[in-house]
């Protein structure tokens, strides 16, 4: 049985729940019978065990589990009597006094907090849109090359230029001998032979790659150089280094020319050019379409947290904040980190998982309150969506279709893109255009 249920704060809630003690005594001898039919014992045929030495091996694991099995048991019951959505796994424990023959324990969770979602139709939501124009496909291509470019030895027969000793410039790739100092003194990593680096790229600081500029093979020049104060190196940032290059070679780039080779290195069988330039804007379309999509949903998830008021179960936000933790320490071990003795406390991923757990919980309102449940077609239509960038598209639906686990992901983001439709068509929304280049340099939260 279960007492009536006291309210301890906004969410959490205790009762207390109570069976006679005969009914666990009763049980465990009932279970310990069951054991004692296989059990085994030094000088015992199987099944030929006394009760009493049954009772000393397993008596303890046997209780532990019959009491775990009827305070579940009693509390699942005493939740569904009250109508209490229980967040999370209940804190159970023994109560120190408890009458005569009879267990008692005190049960403290949380419950579903009510979930009030504003007007949407006075919500203001601005979204975005981008085109892909000639230029994007043009800044595409030039990518591409830079991608397969090849370099040669400047001055070499069949670099263009003017004929006079070359000098190093913005795209040459250079190789050359440095030396620095601070007050006179070498620092670790202040040193290197060999190192080849291309001008223009920002790998290396400004200073540096302006004294590389206009040097000629074989020469040499010094500069001061002011490393910042949030430089990575911490032994020397916010100091001032005396550095002294040596160029030792110097390679000009070649970019592959726009011709039926080129088109053919990006999977254009025939060599199309025309061809291969409607294929980029598809792709490239199709990749705006996915960051316009992740730009307005996140505009709308924005929208939604703001304009509605409750209250989040900490249960909830402990269990995804331990969820989250294992997410990224199973990435960082993919990725060949050690993470056996690394800390992942749970507090450091706690606002991201209040987050989610907010936005979970408001999204389930609304689709249980506007019937917004994905189909069926729906997230066929998706999955093949997934599937046009893949050569063969039919494996991708086995793929989903294949892993329930899979296929759930998948109706999740489905449902995701209902609640936005509907917001959307509920908000005051503002459509404004963004740059191509803002819009692919963005990043969206996961």
């Amino acid at each position: 049985m279960a007492t009536a249920v006291e309210t301890l704060g906004k969410l959490e809630r205790r009762m207390t729940i109570s069976f006679p003690l005969a009914d666990v005594r009763t049980e465990v001898e009932k279970r310990l019978k069951q054991q004692a039919k296989t059990a085994k014992a030094p000088g015992f045929r199987p099944g030929k065990v006394p009760l009493k030495m049954v009772a000393a091996q397993y008596g303890y694991q046997i209780e532990s589990e019959v009491l775990n099995d009827k305070v579940g048991r009693a509390f699942s019951v005493a939740a569904n009597e009250n109508a209490l959505r229980v967040a999370g796994v209940p804190n159970i424990a023994p109560k120190d006094e408890s009458p005569e023959g009879v267990l008692s324990f005190d049960a403290t969770f949380e419950v579903y907090p009510v979930v009030v979602v504003g007007d949407l139709s006075e919500v203001e939501i601005d979204t975005v849109k981008a085109d892909v124009s000639d230029a994007e496909i043009d800044k595409t291509i030039d990518i591409l090359r830079k991608q397969r470019v090849h370099y040669h030895t400047k001055g070499e027969a069949g670099e263009h230029g003017d004929g006079g000793e070359p000098i190093a410039a913005v795209g040459d790739r250079v190789t050359v001998d440095f030396t620095g100092a601070i007050d006179g003194v070498e620092f670790p990593g202040g040193k290197a032979d060999d190192y080849t680096f291309v001008l223009g790229e920002g790998r290396m600081l400004p200073e540096f790659e302006a004294a590389t500029i206009g040097l000629t093979v074989g020469a040499s020049t010094s500069f001061p150089l002011a490393f910042p104060e949030d430089y990575h190196g911490k032994d020397v940032a916010g100091k001032t280094a005396e550095f002294t290059i040596t160029l030792k070679g110097l390679e000009w780039a070649h970019l592959p020319p726009v011709d039926a080779e080129f088109a053919k290195s990006l999977g254009v069988e025939d060599g199309d050019a025309e061809k291969m330039r409607a294929d980029i804007k598809v792709n490239l379309e199709r990749e705006v379409a996915g960051r316009v999509k992740a730009r307005n949903k996140e505009a709308v998830m924005e929208a939604l947290i703001k304009v509605t008021d409750m209250d989040v179960p900490k249960a909830m936000i402990a269990q995804d904040s331990e969820r989250l933790a294992e997410m990224t320490r199973q990435d960082m071990a993919q990725r060949g980190m050690d993470v056996k003795n690394m800390p992942f406390p749970q507090e450091l991923f706690a606002t991201k998982a209040e987050r989610r757990v907010r936005l979970g919980l408001i999204l389930s309102q609304l689709v249980s309150d506007n019937a917004l449940h994905a189909t069926q077609q729906q997230v066929k239509s998706q999955i093949e969506e997934f599937a046009q960038s893949y050569e063969d598209p039919k494996e991708v639906l086995k793929y989903y279709y294949g892993d329930r686990q899979r296929l759930s992901e998948v109706e999740a983001l489905v449902l995701e893109e209902n609640v936005v439709t509907y917001v959307l068509g509920k908000a005051k929304v503002t459509a404004k255009a963004v740059a191509f280049d803002e819009l692919m340099g963005s990043n969206t939260p996961a």
